[in-house]
């Protein structure tokens, strides 16, 4: 699998992430699957070259960090054959201070995540959210202090207006702390709000963009009806993914569909492979939870849309409202 640079950064990352979520504690999330059940996953992700992995402390409470942690030692020979991302924000706890981005919770939350990934750094230590009961001055400090004690590489941030984005990095450098290199946002064929502003602003500024929910949440793999039918596990016990997407949806997701039967592929990988040529986007982070998810997101890197294609499943798109920042 081809290798990309992420932003403006050194760092290769593979342009598929494979994303953690899906692995962890099914007593918490239905749909996740435990260590013995994701194992094929991440070997088979390292058989087909991807080498970027994703996960949060809050996924599973913990619990994916864990199995993470243990299936990428398991299946790559040394700490740098691949790059570690990690999650803070997410409250992990009733206690006051066990959430959000006050130095105290990230200087603990950096310290019981590297515990439980069973490595000495992570490659990215990224804000999960914006947190507005801190001032980010002091965040940004907390993350240049993570970086500089060795503890992470490199930091990014996740969902937040642009306006956010832009005032954290002017801050950043205007004090001679890390910058944030790479933005986890919400972005995918029936979701294109980041567009107006945050994607123009990481393309400008040279920031790598790694989406999360790419395919939807499984909607444009078609696990959700115009019906209203729920088709997987994980389309039955996703309150969230019901909340980000309008019927206009649909539009797109029969478009999509469409598509894919006239190229003998599935409609995971021309959604993903749109994804994959816009401009913008590094790396999308992909979940998996049965083996042809993987296989859909592996193939994928490998199907080229011409630009009538491309246009013809953009045609579709009606404005939303901004959704997936809390």
């Amino acid at each position: 699998m081809k290798q990309v640079r992420l932003g403006r950064t050194g760092l290769q990352v593979s342009e598929i992430c494979l994303g953690m979520m899906s692995y962890g504690d099914p007593a918490q999330r239905p749909w996740a699957l435990e260590e013995e059940g994701a194992d094929p996953f991440v070997r088979r992700a390292a058989e087909a070259g991807i080498t970027f992995f994703d996960t949060a402390d809050v996924y599973s409470l913990g619990a994916s960090e864990v199995i993470t942690g243990r299936l990428l030692a398991k299946y790559f020979e040394r700490r740098d054959d691949y790059v570690l991302a990690t999650k803070v924000h997410g409250r992990m706890s009733d206690v006051p201070n066990d959430g959000g981005l006050s130095r105290k919770h990230i200087l603990a939350g950096i310290d019981n995540s590297l515990r439980r990934l069973g490595t000495d750094y992570v490659d990215l230590y990224q804000i999960h959210r914006w947190d507005p009961n801190t001032p980010i001055e002091e965040t940004l400090e907390a993350l240049h202090d993570v970086v500089r004690a060795g503890k992470a590489r490199y930091i990014g941030a996740s969902s937040m207006y642009a306006w956010q984005f832009s005032k954290a990095q002017y801050l950043a450098r205007a004090n001679g702390w890390t910058p944030f290199v790479s933005m986890q946002n919400h972005y995918n064929l029936v979701y294109r709000e980041e567009e107006r502003e945050m994607l123009p602003l990481c393309q400008d500024q040279g920031v790598g963009v790694i989406p999360w929910s790419p395919l939807a949440r499984g909607l444009l793999a078609g696990n959700r009806g115009r019906d209203g039918e729920r088709r997987t596990t994980r389309a039955n016990n996703d309150p969230f993914g019901d909340s980000l997407y309008s019927e206009s949806a649909f539009d797109i997701v029969d478009a999509n569909a469409e598509l894919a039967a006239e190229r003998g592929v599935t409609p995971a990988q021309t959604a993903l492979a749109w994804l994959l040529a816009q401009p913008a986007v590094t790396a999308p982070i992909v979940g998996a939870t049965k083996l042809h998810h993987l296989e859909d997101a592996i193939a994928a890197t490998d199907l080229t849309l011409d630009e009538k294609e491309l246009e013809r499943l953009a045609a579709g798109y009606v404005p939303q409202a901004v959704s997936g920042h809390s």
